[in-house]
Order: structure tokens, then sequence, then C-alpha cells
């Protein structure tokens, strides 16, 4: 038995007996996180449990995913005509974002997912905002340049046909926690220990890891390595091994949520809709068998009745008696991920708000880069450090993407807006990013996206698309000598090329049915 201390030596991969994984907590996060280390290690001696209470509920709203998901259900080897009809799926191509911006033409603009096709756009995007930046008065709506959000506007889905050779990628929106079901289900016929209990404690051996966990029936469960998957509480990352949690609040407000289903669209979008209001955004989830609305806000500046009235107004839902859930959120991240031997994943590790749909990509990058980390140090903690400062740097790549929404507000109805648009709490990161765009630093957003090394959480195309998609630009030179003498030709003939690309792809209705 090979091992880095003598303190470890239960921490190991061992040959003799199973090496033992306990997960406490189900819904989407702790099935998936059973259903990844199960298919990666499935011939080695190891045995992944997880244990879960009916008492505990799960938040189980209408959500949406990134590209991330896709590669999640390739990799266990799970086909869309098997998953996404049980939990109500449908086909995501990117996120439009309404009344974010109040600069005239920027009223709305939509992030889409990357396509093989954008290497026809991004370039000429590039080109168009340099010039832009410099004051002359040329085409800049991001919405022109991508053909993902041409899908969008037609309420077309991603997946074309075999003679159309460029691909897509895409997210979904599912019933949340349909999905938890349905992962539970196959976690079960795959083999995958499944308890049902209540834990009420965790027992700690002399070197401060967990070694038992304790139901309110007084039975104890022992394993070598927990996972943590009991959401906000944290159990026992958070309240076990006292891992601090480090909040986000300074730069993200809000705290709230509050919910409301709706029956589904006879014609099903393709995209999530995120919808300023007054304290926060409202978010249209098109699934297929109702929609998914929701109004995150801050309790600071909106209380719960003001909310839900609001999110009732805009579904025209005032008089109805479908009834409401409010929810709260924890916004930040724990210090360590993995500290001794357990490992934190999903609400229990943290949370950034759902503006960009990123809960379930954290969720896996975390379980990766801990298969990657953990096999390379021989299942022992030789690589936790370096585990815990990546997934660090991505929550904070991921927090200053989506802090960078409100900082670049425009709005002007409520404090709320006007308090995040004048926010002096934003990182290193992201204040380098902004003056790269408006060329305080002598070069462009790319290098810098590039030195910070941040393109693996959003890509410079995605920032690109927010810093355009805001309107956020200099005022118009109007005595540049260019000014009026630009040929559109080219982004005329884009235009209609993405147009013609779009032909070739079905309606999000049509693909569901086929």
């Amino acid at each position: 038995m090979i091992g880095l201390h003598a303190k470890q030596s239960e921490y190991l991969l061992r040959l003799d007996k199973p090496f033992k994984i306990a997960i406490l907590g189900g819904g989407t996060a702790g099935w998936m996180t059973a259903l990844y280390l199960n298919h990666r290690w499935k011939n080695k001696n190891i045995k992944v449990s997880l244990i879960e209470s009916a008492d505990i509920g799960i938040i189980g709203v209408g959500e949406g995913s990134t590209p991330s998901l896709k590669n999640f259900f390739d990799d266990i080897e799970i086909k869309e005509s098997e998953w996404m009809p049980q939990c109500q799926a449908t086909y995501k191509v990117g996120i439009r974002f309404d009344n974010w911006s109040t600069q005239p033409g920027f009223e709305s603009y939509r992030h889409p997912f990357p396509s093989q096709v954008d290497k026809f756009s991004s370039d000429l995007f590039a080109k168009q905002l340099h010039i832009r930046r410099h004051g002359i008065d040329v085409e800049v709506h991001p919405d022109k340049f991508f053909i993902q959000s041409q899908l969008a506007m037609e309420k077309k889905g991603p997946i074309a046909p075999y003679h159309f050779p460029l691909e897509n990628a895409y997210g979904y929106h599912f019933d949340s926690g349909l999905l938890g079901q349905y992962l539970a289900e196959i976690a079960r016929l795959r083999g995958i220990g499944h308890i049902q209990a209540k834990v009420t404690d965790a027992l700690l051996n002399n070197n401060g890891m967990i070694s038992t966990l304790v139901t309110e029936e007084n039975t104890q469960i022992n394993a070598d390595f927990f996972i943590d998957c009991t959401g906000f509480v944290g159990f026992l990352i958070q309240k076990k091994l006292q891992i601090p949690f480090i909040s986000f609040s300074d730069n993200l407000f809000n705290d709230s949520a509050v919910v409301i289903p709706t029956p589904a669209n006879k014609t099903i979008n393709s995209e999530t809709v995120s919808t300023a209001l007054q304290h926060g955004w409202a978010w249209d989830i098109p699934l297929q068998h109702r929609t998914g609305n929701g109004y995150v806000y801050s309790s600071a500046y909106c209380d719960q009745t003001s909310a839900e009235t609001e999110l009732r107004k805009k579904l025209n839902l005032l008089d109805s008696d479908i009834g409401a859930r409010h929810l709260k959120m924890k916004v930040g991240r724990v210090s360590q991920h993995w500290s001794k031997n357990c490992l934190a994943i999903g609400l229990s590790q943290g949370f950034i708000e759902p503006l960009e749909a990123t809960a379930l990509h954290l969720v896996q990058a975390t379980i990766l880069e801990f298969i990657i980390q953990f096999e390379k140090g021989n299942f022992t903690n030789q690589f936790q450090s370096q585990f815990n400062d990546t997934i660090n740097n991505r929550f904070e790549g991921v927090r200053d993407y989506i802090v960078a929404h409100y900082r670049l507000n425009t709005r002007t109805d409520t404090q709320y807006w006007l308090d995040n648009a004048n926010n002096p709490k934003i990182s290193e990161s992201l204040t380098r990013i902004l003056q790269s765009w408006t060329g305080a630093l002598g070069h462009d957003i790319e290098p810098e996206i590039i030195q910070q090394n941040i393109a693996g959480y959003f890509p410079v195309d995605s920032w690109r698309i927010l810093l355009a998609g805001y309107g956020f630009f200099p005022a118009l030179d109007h005595n540049h000598p260019q000014q009026g003498n630009i040929d559109h030709t080219e982004i005329e003939n884009h235009q209609a090329f993405l147009k013609r690309c779009g032909v070739n792809f079905k309606t999000q209705n049509a693909l569901l049915i086929n």
C-alpha cells in the first residue's frame, strides 16, 4: 500500500477490500456524482452508495443548462431519446436578456452557445466592435452575428441533418425534480447503493476525518470517503468539518426567489428568457409540459409579497389562484471544496445565482476535476490544494461574468439597479476586463482574457457579446473621417449567410416530435 503519510493510510484505494464512497444527499447533484464516479471507476474495487432522506426535499424548479450537460449524458452513455421525454426536456441554444440595458437598440440581446459556424462570425464581430469603439457607427448588435441567435429568433433547435456539416453546442431545459428521479433510477439499475435514511450526525476519527454517518435510528454507515450533497446546509463540509463559507453578497445582491409555473406554450422557444424587473430578474424556461417562471431578487430591496405581486403581474396572474413557492439562496462558496476525506458538490459547495445556468456546470466541473486529481494522487489528498485552487478560480471566474451583467446595467428606475451599476466592489480581474474593453490598458480584451487564463470559464466571444449586448460603447465621433463611409456589404452578406444556414434546422417542436 502506497501513501504520503501514515495518517492517510485509511484514505487509500486498497486491493483487499472495497473502497467505500458515501454520498450524502440526492437530487440532481447527488445522483449525477454517483453515476459519474460509478462509471469512471466501475473496473476498480470501489463501492459507491448514496444516502438520502425522504423528509428532506429538493429545490426542484424548472432549470436550464450549459452544453456541459450533454457531455455528462454522453459520458455515461445515455441517449437523448431515453432521458429527455422522462424529464420533459427541451433543447436550449442560448439565453435572451430583456430590459437589462436602456441603451437605444440594445434593450434586448442574446448570449448564444458556441457553434462551428462561429468561425465565420467571430472575426467579423471583433472587427466591427473595434471600429465602433473608435467612434464609428457600424452594426455591432451581437444578435446579427451568430447562428444560434438566428435559430432562437426562429424558435429552432440546434440539431441539423447530416448534410449540414457544422455542429452546434447546446444545452437543455428540464424539470430538475424529474431529472433527479430519472438519474436515481438509472443509478439503482447500475448497481449503485441507495440507502433511505435521515442522517443526524457524523463522527470524526483522531485525524479529523469523517469515519461514520449516524442516522436518526442510530444506525452507523461507515465509508472511506464522503461526498456532501446536502444543499445549502452543507451538513458535512460546513457543519462537521467547519470549512468557512465565503459570501458573494458584496457584489451579487440577490438572495431570494419566487417560483410560479404556467402552462406550456404551444410553440416552444429554444432559449431561456431573462427579463430584468424592478429588484432583480425573471426567468422563463420552456419545458414540454409547462413553463418554468421565477423571479430572482434581493430581499434587501424587496419583500416576498412585493416580489410575488410583481411576478404575477408579469405573468398576468394577479387574480389567479396558482400557487407560488418562495426560496432563499446562499450565494458564495466554501473556502475548500475538498477537505480531509470529504468533497462538497452542488449547493453544499456554493452557489452563483442562476443567471447563466451554471449550477450543473459547476457540479460537473467539480466532479471531473476531483476524478483527475484523486486518480493522479493514487486516491490520496496529494493534489487536494491544487484541486481547491482550480475550483475556487472557476467559481470566481463565473461570478465575475455574472457580476458584469449587473455592473453594466443602465437602468435608473430603482435603487437596486443604481446600486448595482455603482457598486465599487468588483474583482481586479473584472476591472481589468472592463478596462481592456475601454482601451485603458493599451491592449484589447482578447489578450487580457488570455493573460488571465480565464477563457475556460467564458470565452472571449461571450465577453464581447455581453459588453456589446449592453451597448457599452463610447459616444459616436461625428467628426471621424470614416463616419458614414463604411461599406456595409460584408455584414449584410453575413446576415444572409446565417439565414441560409438556419434553413437547415427544424423548429423545437419538430425536433421534440422526432
